[in-house]
């Protein structure tokens, strides 16, 4: 499994109603980023390359955890799985506002350690009808049992 594409998470939903967390034009993540890009319709409409506000690039790193939670499921034997931290982000494209996007998770690599299990997952956020990942970011995760 380490180094294939082990799987790809589901796509989150533009609406509130579907059950899931959403990126959309009227979320306002507790960042403190208050640029206009992210916050006001009418100037990004007017102004920005996207034509549209965007997501934080913060609130879509936020779902990482989220994704591989959904693309990895761990049977037996872990207690507890602790996001030890990341190793590598970077923000190839923007999500627009209301846009659907799901994951690409790979995992790279697998250390055992004294008390736990070390595993190190690729993952790429994609955003619905783009050429490139909205986030890529390398993701430590440890698993106790």
């Amino acid at each position: 499994m380490r180094g294939r594409k082990s799987a790809v998470a589901e796509a989150i939903c533009r609406q509130r109603d579907c059950g899931n967390a959403v990126l959309r034009s009227d979320a306002r993540p507790d960042t403190e980023d208050r640029q206009w890009i992210h916050v006001d319709a009418e100037r990004a409409r007017l102004k920005s390359p996207y034509g549209t506000t965007i997501a934080h690039g913060f609130l879509t790193l936020s779902l990482v955890s989220h994704f591989i939670k959904q693309a990895v499921e761990i049977r037996h034997g872990v207690t507890r799985a602790i996001n030890y931290g990341l190793n590598r982000v970077r923000f190839p494209a923007a999500v627009r506002a209301n846009a659907k996007i799901r994951a690409r998770v790979t995992l790279l690599n697998v250390n055992e350690l004294p008390d736990s299990v070390e595993a190190i997952y690729s993952v790429s956020i994609e955003t619905e009808g783009a050429t490139k990942p909205s986030c890529v970011a390398e993701c430590v995760i440890r698993y106790y049992p």
